[in-house]
């Protein structure tokens, strides 16, 4: 029961309120960028001292009955493939499950400094190239004002589905083709041990199954919320069965977010995709500076590196907990303004027909 307790900080009032602001903007994300602003939660609660590979658990408790919620919503649409999702889905569960044991020996072997270092180094290499990707493609958006042009199935993805491998191809409606399921599998796989490990598999997931299987971006991004859940799911019942899920965390930000999902919804409907880019972009790369700083001192525990004095690792550590608030903050400003201003528009919009009658 000890070693279950020491697994879980000790919450204070401000804690509270501030991992329900931190669920609040993740939700928000969320809505507005069609991720689950996990990339956005791990760090946080890292920031309050939670063991990484806790915060990871506790963030995929947090995600997998939201994923449900929205693949439901977005299945009366008609964007969810739900085979290919279930299938996806069920892989990428293997990959979770190799994930969490890869996480449980490092934290077994090397201690919290491990876990945190591990999850860290993931983050920076992640948000990295992801983000970078992110905002270069907003950019390139921007210039080209491309947005609605029609979206077809790339080169690699013409080539997946030209490759016939008997007993393994499977029909799904929202390709449209047979796809063999030896590509499925390692993809899933990916996904899955990207989730256990920061607990954000949609990295991989949503690109794979728009420019790998050539799913348009709508079912992409929807079909992944049931892999989500999926995975989610399993990975819930495995971290808490070694005691590693703090539900207290995870239903402060469940809550949260709750609320923030709504009205980052709402936001998309007011800005060109590309300002979305930007926003996700942007949060990433701050967010990446916030984890990078950290690894110094998780370095230093592990005697990888030389001791650090005491004064600066609380240098280090503020000045990361600053940059995450940063991060928090101006993802809260860019989306809520963008919401203000379009809400405004409107109004103004809708009076001018009668101002002049």
């Amino acid at each position: 029961m000890e070693a279950m307790s020491a697994n879980f900080i000790d919450l204070e009032y401000l804690h509270v309120i501030y991992l329900f602001i931190v669920g609040f903007v993740g939700g928000l994300v969320s809505g507005f960028i069609g991720t689950g602003g996990a990339f956005v939660l791990t760090p946080a609660m890292m920031s309050l001292g939670v063991p990484g590979i806790v915060a990871v658990a506790s963030n995929m408790c947090h995600k997998f009955p939201k994923a449900l919620i929205g693949a439901i919503k977005r299945a009366r649409f008609g964007h969810v493939d739900v085979k290919l999702g279930i299938i996806f889905g069920i892989f990428a569960e293997i990959g979770v499950l190799i994930g969490i044991q890869i996480q449980q020996h490092i934290r077994d072997k090397f201690g919290d400094a491990g876990s945190n270092l591990y999850v860290s180094l993931a983050f920076v290499v992640v948000l990295a190239v992801v983000g970078g990707y992110v905002l270069y493609d907003a950019w390139k958006s921007r210039k080209q004002r491309n947005d609605d042009i029609e979206e077809k199935p790339g080169p690699l993805a013409l080539w997946v589905r030209s490759v016939r491998i008997p007993g393994t191809m499977v029909y799904f409606k929202s390709l449209n083709a047979e796809v063999s399921l030896l590509f499925v599998l390692p993809l899933g796989v990916a996904t899955g041990m990207l989730a256990a490990t920061i607990a954000v598999g949609g990295f991989i997931g949503v690109p794979a199954i728009i420019y790998i299987l050539g799913a348009p971006s709508l079912v992409g991004t929807a079909t992944e919320l049931v892999v989500a859940f999926v995975m989610g799911l399993g990975g819930t019942i495995k971290f808490a069965w070694s005691g590693l899920v703090d539900i207290r965390l995870a239903m402060i930000i469940l809550a949260g977010s709750l609320f923030g999902i709504q009205l980052g919804a709402i936001g998309t409907t007011y800005v060109k995709p590309y300002m979305i880019k930007l926003v996700m972009g942007s949060i990433m790369v701050i967010v990446l500076f916030s984890r990078a700083l950290m690894i110094p001192i998780y370095l230093a525990a592990l005697q990888l590196i030389a001791p650090i004095e005491a004064s600066t690792v609380k240098i280090l550590s503020t000045t990361s907990f600053g940059i995450m608030i940063l991060a928090l903050g101006t993802g809260a400003f860019i989306i809520l303004s963008a919401l203000w201003r379009g809400m405004m528009l409107e109004r103004l919009e809708k009076r001018q027909p009668a101002s002049s009658d």
